[in-house]
């Protein structure tokens, strides 16, 4: 049919069985941005936020939202986890989210580093929304990935 791995020959979806591959490390870094006033950027990194701390949350739910990718994402396989950082960063009008994910498995990890990226930049819409109901989060992409069959890959 087509050159799409989760598609069978009849176009029906499918997951592809991964039973056969070497277990080897795999790493995937995405980032992505909410961009939002900077009186709400800087309130945020004061910590000024009446729900709470922003950024320990973001953090925590992309590290959550990592871990069940596989419920999410009706194709991906579920994957032992052995790292997962967030890393998010204020500055002037937005926060950037870069998140690091390994495993030692047979498939690779980036949906779920998409997947922490994505869920850490909505939890900080979801806390800040009062301050700045135009934020807009975008450029969520894979930077990096290491491991596996088709090799390495840098944005």
């Amino acid at each position: 049919m087509s050159g799409l791995t989760h598609l069978d020959e009849a176009g029906a979806a499918r997951m592809v069985d991964v039973g056969g591959k070497s277990e080897t490390a795999r790493e995937a870094v995405a980032e992505g941005r909410i961009s939002m006033s900077s009186e709400a950027a800087k309130a945020i990194a004061e910590g000024a936020v009446a729900k709470g701390d922003v950024l320990a949350l973001a953090r925590v739910a992309g590290i959550m939202a990592a871990k069940r990718t596989s419920d999410l994402i009706p194709l991906c396989h579920p994957l032992p986890l052995s790292k997962v950082t967030i890393d998010l960063v204020v500055e002037g009008d937005g926060v950037t989210a870069t998140a690091t994910v390994a495993t030692s498995g047979r498939t690779g990890v980036e949906m779920e580093a998409l997947t922490a990226v994505s869920t850490a930049l909505l939890t900080i819409y979801d806390m800040a929304k009062a301050l700045d109901k135009r934020m807009v989060i975008g450029g969520v992409r894979l930077l990096a990935k290491r491991g596996g069959k088709s090799g390495d890959f840098s944005a």
